[in-house]
């Protein structure tokens, strides 16, 4: 079957070749032989009258620059796309929930933490994507092994909203020996900022009234990570 490429939007899924279509195809050679529209479309399934499902994913993976871009999308941004209505932008959403627990899933298999590197390695795959600060409170048992992590706080982080009470009341919950406090640059620049040391030094003095050690304050920046202990701040 000849498909003329300037009609292929308006063809419907079960018009390509059986080769070319997405649950065929993945069927055939696997999940990782589809592209990313094609595996978009597999979830969201039906286009709409103008064009089909691939035409259609192929949009909004351009609209939001791929699939890191729609990682943390709202429904509502979603749904100011032509074609997408609530039950589509709330499929998209499930699936990339899905992925981000599964990130921070597969972190919790590091049982121990032996080092800054893999206190980052714990959380970054999940924070780097993350549009606002988050800051994340991992918890420690007398062996350094993670009992649970937690995110703490939301938005611009300063000393104002970030309260010891707060964090230390978790650490309790969880009958923690130690902690560590990760947060992330949404900007991509970890450099810490001088509330960013002034919030540490607090939480550090905090720590030893309540007998739950600072270990260290890890700030994420898209791929890389600073140590606040490495800098010789903690």
């Amino acid at each position: 079957m000849e498909i003329n490429k300037g009609s292929y939007r308006h063809l419907k899924i079960s018009d390509l070749p059986e080769e070319e279509r997405p649950r065929e195809k993945l069927l055939k050679m696997g999940a990782q032989a589809l592209t990313n529209s094609e595996l978009l479309a597999l979830i969201l399934r039906t286009g709409n009258k103008n064009e089909n499902i691939i035409h259609l994913c192929d949009r909004i993976l351009s609209e939001f620059q791929g699939l890191a871009g729609l990682i943390n999308c709202t429904p509502q941004r979603l749904m100011r796309i032509g074609g997408i209505k609530e039950a589509k932008a709330a499929q998209l959403c499930a699936l990339f929930e899905i992925s981000k627990r599964a990130y921070v899933q597969k972190g919790t298999k590091i049982n121990k933490i032996s080092s800054p590197m893999e206190a980052a390695n714990l959380v970054r795959e999940d924070m780097k994507f993350l549009k606002q600060e988050v800051l994340r409170l991992i918890m420690l048992n007398t062996k350094n092994c993670v009992l649970f992590t937690k995110d703490i706080f939301m938005g611009g982080l300063n000393s104002s909203i970030v309260h010891p009470r707060e964090i230390f009341s978790e650490a309790l919950r969880f009958n923690s020996a130690s902690i560590i406090v990760c947060h992330n640059h949404p900007s991509g620049d970890p450099s810490p900022s001088d509330e960013d040391i002034n919030i540490t030094l607090r939480l550090k003095e905090c720590g030893k009234l309540m007998g739950i050690e600072l270990i260290d304050h890890i700030i994420i920046g898209g791929n890389s990570y600073v140590s606040l202990k490495e800098k010789g701040i903690i």
